[in-house]
């Protein structure tokens, strides 16, 4: 008498593992409408903030105008529900230092594989979820956004929304394998967060910053993946990007897509070759 054991491979285990973590999510995520909707209330200060600054400067500043800005912030928010990834890095710097990553070099499951999977299951939940609170504030605040984009511009948009969480989670992924080699390395990701939360755009338009900067240093900061991250996919939005240069930045994003799978891929290669596991 002989048993059979069928280990699921490929898509079948991509299916159990993205459904158990849809599942996971599901049953902790119930109160993340309301919370989704108290996130938007510093849009009210924004934008007594915003008429102020307007007010007092007169016409558009670096050729956003007020109502653009306000719409660009919103935007940003909606770029960055998708290339945020809240404890990517430092959890996987966790499992690296506790020990538990240990568990992906006796197991046939991709640790990349794995937290992509899992990434994905929360963003769609939260996406499933928070989606009536983005409904209802974009369209309170409607009078702020230019008329609908055109399809090609559409198309961009989503595309570039697309890329930057892929660029988002092997980015962070790349910052998480630095545990390898140190152990700690919340002080890196602290500086990294200052870096993204100024240089993506998140706090304003990054022409502001590049008209205030030597030109040197502004070209740099037009080939740097963080503007990715919030500020370019709101620019398209907003029809500041068109023409080649539109194309080109997607060109640009697609190669940090690129770059960073490959970065996160050879760290954890190189990460485990030389990782030391000791006990049971």
């Amino acid at each position: 008498m002989s048993s059979t054991t069928t280990n699921p491979t490929g898509f079948s285990s991509a299916w159990i593992i993205f459904r158990t973590c849809v599942e996971e999510r599901l049953v902790y995520r119930g109160d993340f409408a309301l919370g989704t909707l108290m996130r938007f209330l510093p849009i009210i200060t924004q934008i007594f903030l915003w008429t102020a600054v307007y007010t007092a400067a007169g016409g558009s500043i670096n050729g956003y105008t007020r109502n653009d800005v306000i719409a660009y912030y919103l935007l940003t928010m909606l770029g960055r529900a998708f290339s945020s990834m809240p404890g990517l890095a430092s959890g996987i710097a966790g499992q690296i230092r506790s020990g538990e990553i240990k568990k992906f070099l006796i197991q046939p499951i991709d640790l990349l594989h794995y937290l992509l999977l899992a990434r994905v299951a929360h963003k769609l939940v939260y996406y499933a979820v928070a989606a009536g609170p983005f409904a209802l504030v974009f369209w309170l605040c409607g009078d702020y956004f230019p008329p609908w984009p055109d399809g090609p511009t559409w198309v961009a948009f989503l595309l570039s929304l697309l890329m930057g969480f892929v660029l988002g989670f092997f980015l962070e992924a790349t910052l998480g394998m630095i545990g390898f080699w140190f152990l700690e390395v919340s002080s890196l990701l602290f500086f990294y967060m200052l870096a993204n939360f100024f240089f993506s755009g998140h706090m304003f338009p990054l022409e502001f910053l590049t008209n205030s900067v030597p030109p040197w240093f502004a070209s740099l900061l037009w080939f740097q993946p963080l503007q990715f991250l919030a500020y370019f996919p709101s620019a398209v939005y907003l029809g500041k990007i068109t023409g080649p240069e539109l194309w080109q930045g997607l060109a640009l994003q697609a190669a940090w897509v690129v770059f960073f799978y490959t970065t996160a891929r050879v760290a954890m290669h190189r990460g485990y070759n030389r990782y030391s596991g000791f006990g049971g």
